[in-house]
């Protein structure tokens, strides 16, 4: 019995299908899991950002199932009929090119329409660039903002920088190849030149990166050696107004408490968001006297 005939069975028999949410490999085909393959191959359509690459996907794994598209271009016009479907007793996976769907993707107004009419929606938990990029960067993650990807235009990107300039959570972003070089230039402009940055590219793939470095550099870095692939932009927060500097509340904290270095280095790190071992090093510089 499927998973989809064993939900049937719990909810007396009623012949509603269900819409499952399938998250996909963001680039190593290997991330995905055992559970997402046996759904792929047991529904009876599956809703694909781009049919040809799922198409691959699909061969990899031995799936035989009917693609239908799915994406922003075309949402509103199937999303009608892939409800008739579900209604009809059919079972449906939602996909995109890669990762989870709806995360910066599209697919929320579909699973939106399933809930209002009572239609069971399963998530397939799996990849996402958002979380295997912050997993690995090696900044405070306990607090994050995720903004998916910057708008095009200049000025409303910049407007929007702005606006976040003084966020005290971990910013996160998306960026394409094209489009990195414009909004480097506007971080630098906007946030300062030394504000720390992460630029994760690659992920999962063979030349898998972790950028870490300081916003100038970033555009250093970045016009040396153009990246290609989609981005994971990371932002922790940066010090604002009268806020004292790494060097300054490492000496205030390690002359007014009994706190050892050590736990001094933890505090200090965490309320920066900065990694650890970048504020170890500052406190080593510290002299005795301070």
């Amino acid at each position: 019995m499927t998973e989809a005939q064993e939900r049937v069975e719990e909810q007396g028999g009623t012949p509603v299908g269900t819409l499952y949410v399938v998250a996909t490999p963001i680039g190593n085909l290997e991330d995905i899991t055992y559970r997402a393959v046996r759904i792929l191959g047991e529904v009876d359509l599956v809703a694909a950002e781009d049919t040809r690459h799922s198409r691959k996907l699909f061969a990899h794994f031995g799936i035989k199932k009917p693609l239908v598209s799915y994406h922003d271009h075309n949402e509103q016009q199937r999303q009608a009929g892939l409800v008739e479907r579900l209604q009809a007793g059919e079972n449906i996976a939602l996909i995109s090119d890669a990762g989870t769907p709806c995360i910066a993707d599209p697919g929320y107004c579909l699973i939106a329409s399933c809930h209002a009419v009572g239609i069971t929606v399963v998530p397939i938990p799996g990849p996402s660039a958002l979380i295997t990029a912050l997993s690995a960067a090696g900044v405070s993650t306990e607090r994050f903002a995720f903004e998916g990807y910057l708008p095009q235009k200049a000025k409303a990107r910049a407007d929007l920088l702005r606006k976040l300039n003084g966020e005290q959570r971990t910013l996160v972003f998306y960026e394409t190849p094209h489009r990195l070089a414009a909004t480097l230039a506007a971080l630098v402009e906007i946030l300062g030149a030394e504000r720390f940055m992460v630029v994760a590219r690659e992920l999962t793939k063979l030349y898998e990166e972790f950028f870490r470095g300081t916003t100038a550099a970033a555009v250093v870095r970045f016009a040396q050696d153009p990246a290609r692939g989609e981005l994971v932009l990371i932002i922790p927060p940066g010090t604002q107004g009268p806020q004292m500097n790494v060097r300054d509340a490492l000496r205030k904290l390690l002359n007014e408490s009994d706190l050892s270095r050590r736990e001094a280095v933890k505090l200090i790190a965490k309320e920066y968001g900065l990694p650890s071992s970048d504020v170890y090093r500052e406190s080593l510089s510290l002299t005795e006297e301070e």
